[in-house]
């Protein structure tokens, strides 16, 4: 079984190889560890030197030269994770970087999907498994344009879930929404709107805003990935996963009633 996971250096992608290579369960599973850049493929190489089962290279989803590299590969489960997280009011952030945020987070997981889905469809057999969010269930200030592109993961993915069940019931389509875990890709997103806020009218607001969030997540945040990486493993191993799976179990019952009783 070959497993292929995109941004694989830290976070919920980097908890969930190690949760593999450490159960004789998946012991046979071959996983190619990929990374956005040379630097963080020859890290993750240091930290994954002793397993024998992982391969880790070096592929831009944003480059046409790195996404060649996987053209002729046998891939039976891909894991699309990466994602860049550009935060700021709608008012301000540039548009340039609102197209950024979509090329890699839509376009581009998308175009590495239209590749291996075909060939899961040619052998009848696979798992396309990609990274949502619980944000793009709930509106949050200043998170808009990253939400959004999760968002419309939502709906391609399952769009192409029930296209692929008109041709396979053995190619899977399946969604995880994770909710907010302290790997510091949030933290990333909160900082970075700060360069937009200078001169726009919230800066004024920008002290209440700070405080406000890190209020926020510092309650919220999950210290540990265990319950979203269980959820991801379930999807792994089931012969007949659910579309969607989410965690943790607090955030979503609070997005499901928001959702209910939203105006």
């Amino acid at each position: 079984m070959n497993i292929l996971i995109t941004g694989s250096r830290s976070g919920i992608a980097h908890d969930l190889i190690l949760k593999l290579v450490n159960n004789k369960k998946y012991s046979k599973y071959k996983i190619y560890a990929t990374t956005h850049t040379e630097e963080q493929k020859e890290s993750l190489e240091d930290i994954m030197s002793k397993y024998d089962n992982v391969f880790c290279f070096k592929l831009d989803i944003t480059d046409k030269e790195d996404v060649k590299l996987i053209e002729n590969m046998d891939i039976d489960i891909l894991i699309c994770n990466a994602s860049i997280c550009i935060g700021g009011s709608i008012l301000d952030i540039p548009i340039n970087r609102v197209r950024e945020n979509y090329e890699v987070n839509v376009f581009s997981n998308f175009n590495l999907i239209q590749k291996v889905a075909n060939k899961m469809i040619e052998k009848n057999k696979g798992k396309i498994i990609i990274m949502g969010s619980l944000a793009s269930l709930i509106p949050i200030n200043f998170i808009g344009i990253y939400a959004s592109t999760k968002s419309a993961i939502y709906m391609l993915a399952k769009t192409l879930s029930n296209e692929i069940k008109l041709i396979s019931d053995k190619v899977h389509v399946i969604l995880i929404e994770p909710g907010l875990y302290h790997t510091g890709f949030n933290q990333i997103m909160l900082e970075n709107k700060y360069k937009y806020m200078d001169n726009s009218c919230f800066k004024d607001k920008i002290n209440e805003i700070k405080e406000k969030e890190n209020l926020i997540f510092d309650i919220l945040e999950k210290n540990d990935t265990n319950s979203i990486t269980s959820k991801i493993l379930e999807a792994i191993s089931s012969n007949k996963p659910k579309f969607i799976y989410r965690a943790p179990i607090t955030q979503v019952a609070s997005a499901k009633i928001y959702n209910l009783f939203k105006s």
